[in-house]
């Protein structure tokens, strides 16, 4: 499927009406995305046509004879589905019509994809076949409780895509962070006022010098920090 950006599209909406996510837009689509020199976010350039390869299940169906017989074998040899041992500080996960490397590494097992793709020497992840056993990465091991240094930011990015191709909402219970992976759960706190809140790990940053998490806005202001804007957290990964 091939579409032509339209004024007004938001990465997420386009994303969405394909069925992909945004890594795999942005690599298939090169020249038809952009980076802003103020702010550093992406954008899709208006009148640009972007596609995607067919997921799997999409070409298992265009592969199939008039009679209804799969011939997918040529296409996407399957390995057989057994049991496969897993290293020390590893999983392992067959691959499934549909999946790709980036939401198993995402919404699944919370590692970066990029370190999935380097443990099993993958440097095309959209040729992948049904079947293939994928070495997963365990995620890094974290103190129980660590302190962070804490910003929050609001409105100027409210709406425009995260890290994890969703656009950014002000009023989430989502954080940035450079390190942990994304859709990972974790237990904030004030240790000045005993404030708690529950957050999901959704996008990248902060990028300034002594900073460690970003906030939503509305995290902010549950923890005391919207006035003052920085501020020193507890941050627990449940």
């Amino acid at each position: 499927m091939a579409y032509t950006v339209q004024r007004g599209d938001t990465i997420a909406h386009v994303t969405k009406l394909l069925g992909s996510d945004w890594q795999t837009l942005k690599e298939r689509n090169p020249k038809a995305v952009g980076r802003s020199k103020v702010n550093g976010n992406w954008f899709l350039r208006e009148g640009a046509t972007v596609s995607v390869r067919p997921d799997f299940a999409t070409a298992l169906s265009a592969a199939q004879n008039s009679d209804g017989t799969k011939k997918a074998a040529a296409s996407f040899p399957a390995q057989p589905d057994k049991a496969a041992q897993a290293a020390p500080g590893e999983r392992v996960h067959t691959l499934q019509a549909g999946e790709t490397v980036w939401e198993l590494g995402v919404k699944v097992y919370h590692v970066d994809p990029a370190e999935i793709l380097k443990l099993n020497n993958i440097s095309d992840p959209r040729s992948l076949p049904i079947g293939k056993i994928l070495r997963i990465p365990n995620p890094p091991a974290r103190p129980e409780k660590e302190a962070v240094v804490a910003s929050w930011y609001g409105g100027f990015h409210h709406g425009l895509p995260m890290a994890n191709g969703q656009p950014f909402d002000m009023y989430a219970p989502t954080i940035a962070h450079k390190e942990i992976p994304l859709g990972t759960r974790v237990l904030l706190e004030n240790p000045q006022t005993g404030e708690k809140v529950r957050a999901t790990v959704t996008d990248r940053g902060p990028y300034i010098d002594g900073r460690d998490v970003d906030l939503s806005y509305q995290l902010a202001k549950q923890l005391s920090l919207e006035e003052q804007g920085v501020g020193s957290l507890i941050l627990q990964v449940l």
